[in-house]
């Protein structure tokens, strides 16, 4: 043992677990459990809802603060989802503690990674992942850094090289110090800098918050407003004026639209788990319906990350007394070989000793190749074509394959040796070995979805950008030719300049990737990242959905808005599909909610300019959440929808809506002018102008039903019906009567008033009739 690795002292493993100099460093960086309350619970919406609960309260209208239910049941769904989905990634990330040996004392002693110290002195092997930054001390070793830098070559690495925490050792065995423990390690560095949560990129959310941030600014003036002239110029009692001034408020809030929309989404969230993807943003679904540029990690993504055997190619017909199939059974029995080349042989051949073995020669990253001497035989060898036999005796099969990104292997025999040695001898070209890594199943379909539905696909990865080219040409990547080599360019401005040029980028640094990300943003597009570890952390932050896949790094898991649990890209579209989902039967929907905001917003208006009282109270309005809003919007969200979405949300929704809000208010200007004339007064007004309220709130369920299927016309006759059965029933709570001899009769011309005119203002307003399009 040399001097330099006989380790540390006890003493001096105290002396630096007492500096706090210890590998027990754990990268959180998913939203914590108060993170994730204070953005469910906190928000402008609930505030506005909590203020005229509470004004409610304080003169005990209780009943007509039922509709805090529906913001409690909101808040609850939203919190047990996202905290679910963080238990679950926390839960693939647990697995049994690795151990590795270091020198302590002069003695080898295993212990956990999570207790090595700084300057510990550690032994690594082949399948060992590096637990901590490390310089080699002596040995040489093959390191896999696909992690960390998105490059699936492996590495050589000897006596002074640097080896990074979460690269793996697949090869060879060395002595090395450890250089970094905790957040000083590279990986826990990138990790960390993805700590600052992103806000949510919703278009459904952000149109609620338009409509809270709108309402916001007149809601208090309007609010004090109108309670003033109901307790002053009116008389009211203070109770009463209170009541009054909160249904005017409180209808101008989508309180359903925000419980659908959550509904909607957490659905969603339960169909996309049995497809093995995990939520933990339910938002994303969303976002990713709107998504139109996809980015592509190659390793782990469009491949399955593992290489195979292709195709094997006789070349040599004066060899035909070799079977290559049974020498590869002997040859791989014969060897300890075991990276990722070999683990490709040994899952296409199967093992046989019918071959004596004279001698093995272990395949070198300084030779390229690997030997077996077999009786009878001769000497075997299999190794790179270049290090085998001279250019010019090179098969065209291998310049072929190379062409196309492949890996070659010759198979080469030399019949006259007796013994191996360290350098090639007469060899005889026998076969040639085509290896490939696999690409995933159904990713050309995908891939091809994808590209038909509008979505650009860049493949951006840290490999070879000739072999990430045609990696994408296999998986059927349309404009696949297109590929650039980003190690030449070093300027985050050369980057965005180039970035809608090309459709692979390879040799990408982890700081490049972000810089496409954000460029492509800054573009006006919605990107989404795949991405598997700690390499493409900066630019799945950056992104506006990201996607992990659950074989990669845990930092990577904790910080997607969605993780595959079978690392398959190819699920992606059920995930398109439930986005458009949400999306589409909200868009069809939302007008039934806007409808109560529009007619809340004007009857508003008016009763502060003519000192009239609001002609509606919190409970009834919340009747109408529950059997107008509620019931039939929760069915319809149900319904499949995978068409492309084509049309913005928020003025699409407040469109639809406007005919049946317009309608609300010239009813209530009819009965309130027109029924005095009549003798209808007091409750029995209070009565009608309630009745016409669910009437024309009925009419929009009706169109949001067309065209009728049997579960539409359920919804349209049941939601009509039960509503006003319900209205009937409540009448007490509700504060209305039965509809008399006097009433009945104007509620009937003004209803069919009603259905012509909203046929004309549809017409007029959408350009539409009888269609929710």
């Amino acid at each position: 043992m040399k001097m330099n690795e006989k380790g540390l002292t006890q003493e001096e493993v105290n002396q630096r677990i007492s500096q706090g100099q210890v590998n027990d460093y754990v990268s959180d960086t998913s939203k914590s459990n108060k993170d994730i309350i204070y953005d469910n619970v906190f928000t402008l919406f609930n505030l506005l809802n909590v203020v005229i609960a509470i004004c409610l309260a304080l003169v005990g209208a209780y009943s007509n603060m039922f509709f805090m239910a529906i913001i409690i049941l909101n808040v609850v769904i939203g919190v047990s989802q996202e905290i679910r989905a963080k238990n679950l990634v926390s839960q693939l990330s647990i697995v049994n503690e690795e151990n590795v040996e270091v020198f302590r004392d002069n003695q080898k002693v295993g212990i956990p990674t999570t207790e090595l110290v700084l300057d510990d002195v550690v032994i690594l092997s082949a399948g060992q992942q590096v637990p901590s930054d490390m310089e080699i001390l002596s040995g040489n070793v093959e390191v896999n850094e696909s992690l960390l830098t998105g490059e699936a070559d492996l590495i050589k690495k000897s006596a002074a090289s640097q080896l990074m925490s979460g690269s793996y050792v697949t090869s060879g065995q060395c002595v090395a110090k450890v250089v970094h423990v905790g957040k000083d390690n590279y990986a826990i560095k990138i990790a960390e800098e993805a700590k600052i949560h992103k806000p949510v990129t919703s278009e459904l959310v952000e149109s609620i918050r338009k409509v809270a941030k709108f309402t916001s600014y007149i809601i208090i003036p309007l609010g004090v407003i109108l309670f003033l002239e109901a307790y002053f110029l009116r008389q009211s009692d203070l109770k009463l004026s209170v009541v009054s001034s909160a249904a005017a408020l409180l209808g101008m809030l989508p309180k359903g639209m925000v419980l659908l929309i959550s509904i909607a989404l957490a659905t969603g969230v339960v169909k996309l788990t049995k497809k093995k993807v995990l939520v933990q943003d339910m938002h994303s679904i969303e976002t990713l319906a709107h998504v139109d540029v996809l980015c592509l990690d190659k390793t782990g993504t469009i491949t399955q990350g593992k290489m195979i055997v292709s195709e094997v190619v006789d070349v040599n017909q004066s060899l035909t007394e070799l079977n290559t199939t049974n020498i590869m059974e002997n040859y791989i029995n014969a060897t300890d070989d075991n990276n990722l080349t070999m683990q490709a042989l040994r899952s296409y051949y199967q093992t046989s000793s019918n071959l004596n073995v004279l001698d093995a020669l272990p395949f070198s990253s300084d030779r390229k190749w690997g030997a077996v001497l077999f009786e009878g035989v001769g000497c075997v060898y299999l190794g790179a074509p270049e290090r085998l036999v001279s250019e010019d005796n090179l098969p065209k099969e291998v310049y072929q394959a190379q062409e196309q990104g492949s890996r070659v292997l010759l198979i080469g025999v030399d019949q006259t040796a007796t013994q191996l040695t360290d350098t090639v001898g007469n060899v005889e070209v026998l076969s040639v070995l085509i290896i490939e890594d696999a690409i995933r199943e159904n990713a050309e379909q995908t891939l091809a979805y994808l590209d038909s539905e509008g979505v650009a696909l860049k493949v951006i990865s840290g490999d070879n950008p000739v072999t990430v080219s045609n990696v994408a040409r296999r998986a059927g990547l349309n404009h696949y030719e297109q590929y650039i080599d980003l190690s030449t360019i070093e300027t985050e401005e050369e980057v965005k300049a180039i970035v809608d040029d090309y459709t692979v980028f390879g040799r990408v640094s982890p700081q490049q990737k972000k810089w496409l990300v954000e460029a492509l943003r800054q573009k006006d597009h919605i990107v989404a990242m795949t991405g598997d570890g700690v390499n493409d952390i900066l630019a799945m932050k950056e992104a506006d959905c990201s996607i992990a896949m659950a074989e990669g790094d845990n930092a990577t898991r904790q910080m997607a808005n969605l993780v595959l649990l079978n690392s398959d890209f190819t699920t992606l579209p059920d995930v398109l599909f439930e986005g458009r989902r949400v999306v589409n039967n909200v868009t069809k929907v939302a007008s039934i909610f806007f409808i109560k905001t529009i007619y809340s917003f004007l009857l508003s208006i008016l009763c502060m300019i003519s000192a009239v009282g609001f002609p509606f109270i919190p409970i009834q309005i919340t009747l109408l959440d529950l059997a107008i809003e509620g019931y039939p919007t929760f069915f319809l969200s149900f319904e499949s929808d995978k068409r492309k979405i084509t049309t913005k949300f928020l003025p699409t929704a407040l469109r639809r809506a406007l005919p049946n809000a317009l309608l609300v208010v010239i009813n209530m200007l009819v009965i309130y002018f027109v029924s005095p004339k009549l003798g209808i007064t007091g409750i029995d007004q209070t009565t009608l102008m309630y009745y016409m309220l669910i009437a024309v709130s009925a009419m929009a369920v009706i169109k949001a039903c067309l065209p009728f299927n049997p579960l539409r016309l359920f919804l349209a006759v049941t939601t009509t019906v039960g509503t006003f059965v319900a209205a009937m029933l409540f009448k007490s709570l509700l504060e209305i009567t039965w509809l008399n001899a006097t009433t009945l009769p104007v509620f009937v011309v003004l209803v069919i008033c009603s259905i012509i005119g909203k046929l004309i203002l549809d017409k007029l307003i959408t350009g539409k009739m009888g269609s929710f399009n």
